[in-house]
Parts: C-alpha cells; sequence; structure tokens
C-alpha cells in the first residue's frame, strides 16, 4: 500500500477502503479472534466462514459468498482466454 501513488484518486479510494475498515481485534479464552459486529455486518459474515491464503494476508469470506465467487470466477475462466500477464506468473 505505501507503494502506491498518493495523489491518484483510485489509489486513495483503496486506501480509505482498505485501511479505513482495519481495527484492532481481541483474542478470548480459547485463542480464537474476535471480529468486531460493524465488520462482520461489512462483510455479511455468517456462522462458517472460509479463511483463504493470501500470499503475505488472508480473507475470511463468509462459505456461501466464498462458493459463489469461486464458481464465478470458473464461469469465467471457461469462457475467456488467460491474460499474457498471468500466464507469466509465477508463485
Amino acid at each position: 500500500m505505501s507503494e502506491l501513488p498518493s495523489l491518484n484518486i483510485h489509489t486513495k479510494r483503496l486506501k480509505r477502503k482498505l485501511i479505513g475498515h482495519a481495527t484492532d481485534c481481541e483474542l478470548d479464552k480459547a485463542s480464537r479472534i474476535l471480529i468486531p459486529a460493524t465488520l462482520r455486518e461489512y462483510a455479511k459474515l455468517n456462522k462458517k466462514l472460509i479463511m483463504s491464503g493470501q500470499g503475505h494476508n488472508f480473507e475470511l469470506w463468509d462459505e456461501d459468498a466464498w462458493h459463489k465467487q469461486i464458481a464465478n470466477l470458473d464461469s469465467l475462466s471457461k469462457r475467456e482466454e488467460i491474460p499474457t500477464e498471468i500466464t507469466q506468473l509465477s508463485l
């Protein structure tokens, strides 16, 4: 985030969206992360969650939303040609 241009309106909007929703979270006695209600509501998190590793970060998804997202991505990848930029990536 710090490497993104600070005068670009799209970058500013993205930073506000991402950093603006950042909050400290507590651990309960069982060492579980307690996500504040405002963030649970914003992310539409229900009882069952998916934790998805994303390199140095992770994402929390509502289980149903995750499966819909994956199905949508699978559908798109079947209809579209893979961009050259993606075929040149390595993990």
